[in-house]
């Protein structure tokens, strides 16, 4: 029996105080949420945190874990939460050509990869917290 590898991710849905969410312009995929794989002995919450900082230079507090969408074939697992913006400043990275906090009917038509765009939906909605989507 082969030992299984499975990647777990986390990206934070981050909300500021106009309701506009962040998003970064990754060089492969556009416009998504930060977020990335955990890394080994880090929590989920906190990769969330640090992936956000990264891409993005704005420091995050997570207020909420909205749920989980797994791609069962290629064997991800994506964690999902709500966070509001405590600090930083918008900043690129190697990982982001861009940044930004945009109104989220806007944000909602610029997310185009994948199901990238459900995922924001599902965790904007408290009615389907905590969710689980496989695919």
């Amino acid at each position: 029996m082969n030992t299984p590898k499975h990647i777990v991710s986390a990206a934070a849905i981050v909300l500021n105080e106009n309701n506009e969410i962040l998003l970064i312009k990754g060089p492969q995929r556009g416009w998504e949420m930060p977020g990335g794989q955990v890394e080994e002995g880090e929590s989920l919450k906190n990769a969330a945190i640090r992936e956000t900082k990264e891409e993005s230079g704005i420091e995050i507090e997570i207020t909420k874990f909205c749920g989980v969408f797994q791609n069962v074939s290629d064997c991800i697992c994506n964690t999902l939460f709500l966070g509001k913006p405590v600090g930083g400043k918008l900043t690129t990275s190697s990982e982001s050509l861009e940044v930004g906090f945009f109104p989220i009917e806007a944000a909602m038509e610029m997310v185009t990869w994948k199901n990238f765009r459900q995922r924001i939906e599902y965790c904007m909605n408290e009615e389907l917290h905590a969710f689980y989507v496989d695919f």
